[in-house]
């Protein structure tokens, strides 16, 4: 019998140590063929560090994890692409120093992943750089994936002050993403509160937002149907 995805976030896990998956791959193959830049808001603990994690592995074209699964035969698995993975749903940033220390490890960590050198002495100039040192190295544009990008403003919604400090290095942040166009293929950022309550991406205005998109409902979570042929 598979185990039950019980917290798991990692696309990698379920596929290879024999848990229960319901196939959300169609939902990647629409994704990526009607646009660039698409934003979800769910719930916590609703499944969106695990599609993140599903695009991930499907841009970095391990087909192998696709094996059974819609998306095996519906995708272009000889053209693999750089993934700039950013998350910030581990721990609680209680300043912004600390925001800029996880940014910084952030970067290191795609520093030894993708074996490149960033020399910009400033937090949005690394991110730009590294996004186009991977397009240089590999030839292909890259992919951005941004998981819980409000966090750090919600472990501080008790303290205005330093939430809208937050916020302010956040957005800087973010700016880089319309800058970037010509070298990006895909983007897509996850939180809780919509973006347009934060404005956050004010810079960034072909954001679409398929939260209460009828054509990507399914997207986290279970559908009835699905709870009852995949758990019976």
């Amino acid at each position: 019998m598979k185990k039950l995805p019980v917290g798991i976030q990692s696309f990698v896990e379920i596929r290879t140590e024999n848990y229960y998956y319901v196939d959300k791959t169609p939902f990647v193959k629409k994704l990526v063929d009607e646009g660039k830049y698409f934003f979800l808001s769910r719930p916590r603990r609703f499944g969106k560090s695990l599609f993140l994690d599903t695009l991930r592995q499907a841009f970095l074209g391990k087909r192998e994890l696709f094996q059974g699964l819609f998306l095996e035969e519906n995708w272009d698995w000889s053209q693999k692409y750089p993934v700039v993975y950013i998350s910030f749903g581990a721990g609680v940033h209680r300043s912004v120093d600390e925001l800029q220390n996880t940014f910084q490890e952030i970067f290191l960590e795609h520093e030894k992943f993708y074996q490149v050198k960033l020399t910009y002495p400033s937090i949005k100039g690394r991110f730009k750089e590294l996004i186009e040192v991977l397009v240089e190295k590999h030839n292909q544009k890259a992919v951005v994936l941004i998981d819980e990008y409000d966090k750090p403003i919600l472990d501080n919604i008790h303290k205005p002050e330093l939430a809208a400090e937050i916020r302010e290095e956040l957005k800087n942040f973010y700016s880089v993403l319309k800058d970037a166009d010509p070298y990006l293929k895909f983007c897509f950022l996850t939180g809780v509160t919509k973006f347009s309550k934060v404005s956050i991406f004010s810079g960034l205005n072909n954001l679409e937002d398929i939260t209460i998109s009828p054509d990507y409902a399914a997207i986290c979570g279970y559908t009835q149907e699905e709870f009852e042929n995949t758990f019976a």
